[in-house]
This record gives structure tokens, sequence and C-alpha cells, in this order.
């Protein structure tokens, strides 16, 4: 290769080894990847190498310096804000970004709060190299001198990159058979085949789903309506229909974790009404949620349907135009006048298209709310005033009445006016936890100041209310500090235990005045649907669902998570580890194997049904049952 060939190869290689190095650093500091040996240590220190030398091996193609260098520099600053919004996103969802995450342009504006509470004035360093190219070009031109590249030389330098390309897909499906064919976990995909090519992946399974839609027929349906019904359990006899006629009012508890029911922080009791609701209500204290990446919109979509979130993205989104068999639609058919209540933007999480789909009558969106300055905080109004201009709502709706509450107040960054703190914040180092149990605590006070409301309005012993924790509220990245609350090291047995949220079912002249129960099956949001329309003497047995009733002895101690990870009574899958429950020690995977063959059969037969939209096919074939 000449001296000129030379210094015009330099450049491209000199930006895939600067970007190179820095996404494992980024690897290193940036995200949490498990690495269990010295192999899956060098699959992630060469996974970026094969797409970095393509991307920049494509300015060999060129025929002007000006081109190139601009090419060179456009590239390095692209993949650098790639891998930066990863680690922006992964601070608080523990999670890497995919393209229908990316589509949601929509929501961006009311994230600003939240966002910007991950973004750190350091971060720049995260576009140093492009920094480093520009002095290169402009300091060192002739160390970059330009020169066409000769056909046989481009050859050699993309076979190298193949090579690596290959090098790294055998020695991932080594180490991880049937890689990309098991895609539940992307912190798998990212730490076998790069960030880089994991965002190829998603783009080509987006294209996938795309498809899937347009060539799916009912024949699917045939399979999974015969698993569901081989897994459908009988409602418990004694209360089936026993809140019949009821009004129904569902709270969506924003980012409530079960650890701090019962719980204290700094000697003050975190959650005194919820506490004492508890009393008087069914709780169940092995409820999880299954969220994937749309957290609430998620957890509406588990609790309407009792279908599993997509592994990607939220449905809210990627597939709000599918037919869908809801609890909404459900209840429209038993007379019910159906709502959602909240005091937000009503395209935010797309709920203004979604809730047409799922059958709602009508959205009280912010819209429908007196929001002022006044009693707004964070992502919005505050959940007292949210709760007092909801019932004056709810006195003007048809009876029996639908409504699904979703609050605000307890979000991510957890701001609080000073008036609105019950409790002072925790003292760790991490303010995002410290911040956690003030907004909890304001959670719970609105809740009782709801109920009063409730009473006053007549409304109280003519409603069944429905309350549940809709996902985690502290992720990983602050298992230090939450190590430091609890008192022991956050493992990923803790971790998969931390995942319990609350959920509450009040039933006013059944439950109240110390009639309560705590039940401990081990159970999540998927079967709250079918519990629901059992209560309310509603059969589901001709329903496509993958949840059961709750209070049916039945029920099985099962709970998935969307990533593939799942709890049993007797043992817990994390970390493609299998845990004892009793114990919490690891124990032979074996143990785990039926459980884990059961959850891919479940989330692929969900997935079947979103990406296909098979229930368009079902009302037929039910009418002829």
């Amino acid at each position: 290769m000449s001296k000129l060939n030379k210094a015009s190869i330099i450049l491209p290689i000199v930006g895939a080894l600067f970007l190179w190095i820095k996404t494992y650093i980024v690897y290193k500091t940036g995200f949490h990847i498990k690495i269990e040996n010295w192999m899956q240590e060098f699959i992630l220190i060469l996974n970026p190498a094969s797409f970095l030398l393509f991307i920049f091996g494509l300015s060999l193609f060129f025929k002007t310096e000006k081109v190139r260098n601009g090419y060179i520099l456009f590239v390095s600053f692209l993949l650098s804000f790639i891998i930066y919004a990863n680690v922006v996103f992964y601070r608080f969802f523990t999670d890497f970004l995919t393209l229908p995450v990316l589509f949601q342009t929509s929501n961006f504006g009311d994230l600003g709060e939240s966002a910007s509470a991950e973004i750190n004035w350091w971060d720049f360093f995260f576009f140093i190299d492009v920094f480093l190219l520009l002095m290169i070009i402009k300091m060192k031109p002739k160390m970059v001198n330009f020169q066409s590249i000769k056909r046989v030389n481009r050859r050699a330098y993309f076979l190298v990159t193949a090579a690596i390309l290959f090098l790294n897909l055998g020695l991932s499906e080594a180490e991880r058979p049937q890689l990309l064919s098991r895609t539940f976990d992307r912190e798998i995909l990212v730490k076998n085949i790069g960030t880089y090519n994991y965002h190829l992946y998603d783009l080509f399974l987006q294209s996938k789903s795309s498809a899937q839609k347009a060539m799916a027929d009912g024949s699917r349906l045939v399979d999974v309506e015969n698993y569901v019904r081989a897994n459908y359990v009988k409602p418990n006899e004694k209360l089936f229909g026993i809140a019949k006629g009821r009004n129904v009012i569902v709270i969506s508890l924003e980012s409530t974790q079960s650890f701090v029911i019962n719980s204290k922080v700094n000697g003050q009791v975190i959650t005194p009404y919820l506490n004492q609701l508890i009393k008087d209500s069914y709780y169940f204290d092995h409820f999880y949620h299954q969220t994937g990446q749309g957290k609430t919109a998620d957890a509406e979509f588990l609790i309407e349907n009792s279908l599993y979130p997509l592994n990607r993205g939220a449905v809210f989104f990627t597939h709000a135009s599918n037919k869908y068999n809801s609890l909404a639609t459900k209840l429209n058919e038993n007379g019910y006048y159906t709502s959602g209540m909240h005091a937000n933007n009503k395209s935010f999480w797309n709920r203004d298209i979604m809730y047409k789909s799922l059958g709602y009558q009508k959205f009280y969106s912010s819209n429908s709310y007196t929001i002022t300055d006044e009693n707004s905080v964070g992502w919005g109004m505050k959940d007292i005033p949210f709760f007092q201009q909801s019932v004056d709502l709810m006195k003007e709706m048809p009876k029996p009445f639908y409504a699904k509450m979703i609050t605000l107040t307890n979000h991510h960054p957890f701001t609080l006016d000073e008036s609105d703190r019950f409790i002072e914040e925790y003292t760790s180092n991490d303010k995002t936890v410290n911040r956690y149990f003030t907004t909890v605590r304001y959670e719970d006070e609105s809740i009782k100041e709801f109920m009063i409301k409730l009473k006053q309005a007549g409304l109280y012993d003519k409603s069944i209310i429905i309350m549940y924790g809709d996902h985690y509220g502290i992720s990983e990245n602050h298992h230090l500090a939450m190590g430091q609350y609890l008192g022991k090291e956050i493992t990923p047995f803790v971790h998969a235990d931390l995942q319990k949220v609350p959920f509450i079912v009040h039933i006013p002249g059944v439950t109240d005045k110390g009639r309560g129960k705590i039940i401990s099956k081990v159970s999540g949001q998927i079967d709250v649907r079918p519990t629901i329309l059992h209560l309310l003497g509603i059969e589901t047995k001709k329903d496509i669902q993958f949840g059961e009733d709750l209070f049916s002895p039945d029920h099985r101690n099962f709970t998935i998570f969307r990533d593939g990870q799942f709890v049993t009574d007797k043992y817990v899958w994390a970390a493609n580890t299998c845990y004892s429950k009793n114990t919490e020690e690891q124990v032979d995977k074996e143990l785990c194997r039926i459980y884990k063959e059961n959850t891919a059969t479940e989330l692929n037969f969900s997935d079947e049904i979103i990406y296909g939209d098979l229930l368009r096919f079902y009302g037929d074939e039910k009418n002829k049952d």
C-alpha cells in the first residue's frame, strides 16, 4: 500500500478506534452489564469493532477530501449521540433504547424534568473524540492526506471487517446459543453483538413486526386459544359477583413499590393511610409489576387486556390501532360508562388514540381539569387536587361507571413543594432515593383525601376501589442507596423482589371494618382484568387472556416479567440464575427449566396476538361457541 493510500486510510481507522475505545469505556461505566467469564469480556471488547470499521470504511469510496472528512465527522458525532442517548435512557430505565421508543416524540416535551435530572455537566466527554478528530484534520492534514484508495486495498479492508463480524457472531452464538431468536433481554444482545449492531437488529425487528400484521391470519389463534382455555381457572364461587352493579374505580399508583408499605424512613411512617386501608381491604403482598419500556402505559395495557406488553417500545404507540377485548370494552357491553382520568396532555403516551381502541367512552385529560401553577408540580397537576376535581366529574357520570385514574406526583425525579411535604427526605448520597419517600407520602395523603371526598359525594358505598402500583420508582442505578435503606446487598434475587407493587381491592361493606385480608399468592398485573370482572359477576371463560382470577383457589403462584424473568412460590429466575424463594440461594437451573419454557410460550403467544393484531379475527370465532 502506498504512503498516500496509507494516509488516506488512517482517518477512518482513527475515527473507528476512538469510538471503539469510547464504547467499551461506556460499557464499563455507563451500563451495568454483567460479565460472568473472560470470554464474555472479550466479546464485549470485540463487539463494536465490525460495525465501526464498516461504517467509517464507507468513506473510502468518496472521491474528495472534503466529503470524506465531513462524513467521518458526521458519523462520529451521530454514533456518539446514539451511545450517549442510550446512557441517559439507561440511567433511569436501566434499559437500552429501541426504535419504537425513539418514535414516541410526542412524549418528549413532557419528559423534560425527568430527562434533565439524568444529564450531568461532565457528559460533554461523550463527544471528546469528535473534537479530537476535528483537531487532527485541522492541525495534522499531512497525517490524513487524501488519495483515492485502490480497489484491492478496499477489498482487503472490508474482508477484515467481515472476518471480525463473523468472529464476533460465532463467539456470541457459542456463549449464548440461539442469541437472535431469544431476544427477551436487550442487555444480552448488547453484551454480545454490541450497541450499534443491536440497533440495526432492532430496525430489522421493527420491519418484521410491521410485516407480521400484514401477513397474519386467524389460524394462529387456534394454538393461542387452546393454551388459554387449558390454563383458565374458575372464579371463587363465594366472591363471584360480590360487587355486581357497583361503580369501578381503578387507581394507578405512580412508581409505587411495595417496600414502602408498613415501613418507616427517619422514624416516620411512609404510608400511614394505605397501611390502615390494607386492613380494610384484600391486599396482595406478592404482586409484581410486569411492565417493559412503556412503564405506566404498559401497566395500563396489562390491566385492560390481560396481555403482556411488548419487549420493545410501548404498545400504546406501536399498536394503538389494533383490535382489543379490553376491560373497558367488556364493561361497555355490560352497561357501564367507561372513562380514563389523567390530568395530563391527552396525547402523552398516545392515550387519545389508544383509549379509543380500548373502548373508553370518555377521556378526562388536562382539558377537563382546572390546572394552575399553584396546583402543579413536576409532571403536572398534584394528586390531591386531581382527586378532588375527579370526584366532581364522577358525580356527573352515568351510573354505574368505570373510571381508571392515573396519578402523577410520585414520578421521577420526585420533586415536591416544601408545603406538600409530610415527612423529611431520606439521608443518603442519592438525591433521587431521598426524595422518593416524600412523594410516596404525599401520594398516600392524596388517597386519604380522595376516600373522604368519595364518601362526601355519596359514591363510596356504591363503588369498588382497586389500586395498583404501575412500575418501579427506584431503578437498578440506585442500588447503593437502596441497599443502605434496606440494610442488605441488592442481589439479583433482591432486585426481583423489589419489583413487587401494591395491589389493593377495597369493597365497602365487604372488606372494611377490619374484615380485610392479606393474600400472599404470587401474582401480577396480568391477573387484574379477570379478577375485576369476576368480582362484578362477569364471566371471562371465552376471552383471550393470560391472567387468572386472583381469588380463584386454582390460581397458579407464577408471575412472568416482560424480560423473561419470573417468580414462583418456590423459585425466582433472575440474571440467568435460579434462586430458591425460601433461602435466596442459587440452586440448580434445571429446577427452573419448566417455568422458563412456560414463560417463553406465554410471552411468544402474547407477542403474536399484538404483532399480528389477531384479536380482529376472534369475534366471529367466539360467537360460534
